[in-house]
């Protein structure tokens, strides 16, 4: 059985536009999805990411938080007639708060999988308070906890597998250890990659105040250097035939270029089931 991805909706968050685009509309408030990626078909379901905690946290960082009882995470999964304690691991992009804020919910025989140095990143407060209190001290119990807890060494090793036809990459973008989470579906590899990318359309279809041939712009956010972001990107068009980011539909890539993207009305599978009627051109 081929592997299968479900896009499951968190709910939305306001922030300023320049946070997705670095400098772009300074001021402006734009709303932007949560989306955590379900993936089955395989040895046993996996979840990338679980979304923030609650409305409120995201007051902390001057941003809107917009979730509902529909978009709680056992919601979600319930759609797929799955509950929490049938998940058997979590694979973290990375640990920020809209991220991360769910792992609580999960009993501790659910395997919590994330790159090492991001959760050195995570107590380090160089992005305290992206990195929230509540989120980051229950993965320590985690640490503590047999089998609660898998690190992984992706600097150092490459890329790692899962589950067969599940991998993890780092990322070299957006946070110190975020990582990307590769899926083996019919129609192509399907790169989950967290906030690596915000926004196709500012960043790459239109390229916001951009002169350069296939230049991708850089988000606002991001702890690394311009450059590395910057090949993340070119990276990520360039060996998948779909992009799976946290806040923006999903994409279809062919020949380093975006050449569709996904119309959910509601949140559905994205491999070779999606009717080609759900893809509009880029």
């Amino acid at each position: 059985m081929a592997l299968e991805i479900h896009v499951l909706d968190y709910g939305d968050i306001e922030l300023e536009t320049s946070f997705l685009v670095l400098g772009h509309e300074c001021g402006r408030v734009r709303r932007v999805p949560v989306y955590g990626y379900l993936i089955l078909g395989g040895s046993y379901p996996v979840l990338v990411d679980t979304g923030y905690r609650d409305n409120a946290i995201m007051e902390s960082l001057g941003m809107r938080g917009l979730q509902f009882h529909e978009n709680m995470i056992e919601n979600q999964l319930a759609k797929h007639g799955l509950r929490l304690g049938d998940i058997r691991y979590i694979l973290h992009t990375h640990l920020h708060i809209d991220h991360a804020g769910k792992d609580d919910l999960f009993p501790m025989n659910t395997t919590v999988v994330l790159n090492r140095r991001e959760l050195e990143c995570s107590v380090s407060g160089l992005m305290h308070p992206q990195y929230p209190q509540p989120d980051i001290k229950h993965l320590i119990d985690r640490l503590h906890t047999q089998d609660a807890l898998r690190f992984l060494d992706l600097e150092i090793t490459g890329t790692e597998e899962i589950i067969p036809g599940v991998y993890c990459e780092a990322a070299n973008a957006h946070t110190e250890g975020s990582m990307n989470v590769i899926v083996e579906t019919a129609e192509g590899l399907a790169n989950i990659c967290g906030d690596v990318i915000y926004n196709f359309n500012d960043q790459i279809v239109n390229q916001v105040r951009q002169t350069q041939f296939m230049e991708p712009q850089v988000t606002g956010n991001h702890a690394g250097s311009k450059r590395s972001e910057k090949g993340a990107v070119k990276k990520l068009l360039n060996h998948n035939a779909f992009l799976l980011p946290i806040h923006d539909k999903p994409a279809k890539v062919e020949h380093g270029r975006i050449v569709g993207r996904l119309e959910m009305q509601v949140p559905g599978p994205i491999t070779e089931s999606l009717p080609r009627r759900d893809w509009f051109p880029a």
